[in-house]
């Protein structure tokens, strides 16, 4: 399911991007790699639930209107509503989050991450020193994943005050500007456990389009 960060991202973002990967990557061996996807999961199962709702209220409504509260007309007016409430539904996706657990949302994208970091080889690099930041835009949730040489110096937990920060700056609309900050912390701690090799190559993309 992952979504080519062109959709998401203009070309003068892509390339700001871009940049504040390559500087950071200028001071260490380690490879940051960002992320976007539109979304984590179809939550159908929400969807199918907050349709049922919606057209169940609509029903209601009508049969107040036209004072006919029995369930031979409730029953089959839902049934028949319910369609155009799914489609609409799926149309405005944030809607399926309010009848989702945010326990649930939250695991949905950390799955979904894992997949991810494994699916684009953040894992084969030399020194196990690749880094993915995960943005999954409909939840507007993030994840920094480390792989193992990263994770045995600096403990995963370190990445989530970033990640939190990232998640603000996407709900304010500063995607950019916030990744790029990400992006330059990032850096400066992998700096610090992972300095720049003279033999150092490029391993991974400096942006992931898939």
């Amino acid at each position: 399911m992952t979504i080519t960060t062109i959709q998401h991202l203009s070309s003068d973002q892509q390339a700001a991007i871009r940049s504040a990967v390559s500087k950071a990557e200028s001071r260490t061996s380690g490879e940051i790699v960002p992320l976007l996807e539109t979304q984590s999961d179809d939550y159908r199962e929400a969807a199918a639930q907050a349709a049922a709702i919606i057209a169940a209220a609509l029903a209601l409504t009508l049969a107040l209107i036209i004072q006919d509260t029995s369930v031979w007309f409730f029953l089959p007016t839902a049934f028949v509503l319910y369609f155009p409430a799914l489609a609409a539904v799926r149309r405005l996706p944030r809607l399926k989050l309010a009848f989702t657990p945010a326990r649930r949302v939250s695991e949905t994208v950390h799955r979904r991450a894992v997949r991810a970091f494994y699916e684009n080889g953040l894992q084969r690099t030399r020194d196990e020193n690749g880094i993915l930041i995960f943005i999954s835009l409909l939840e507007r949730r993030v994840w920094i994943l480390g792989d193992r040489g990263i994770n045995a110096v600096i403990p995963p937990g370190h990445w989530t005050a970033l990640a939190t920060a990232l998640s603000s700056g996407i709900r304010q609309g500063r995607l950019t500007e916030s990744l790029a900050a990400v992006i330059a912390e990032i850096g400066d701690v992998l700096q610090q456990h992972f300095p720049r090799r003279s033999d150092d190559i490029n391993e991974l993309p400096d942006l992931l389009e898939e």
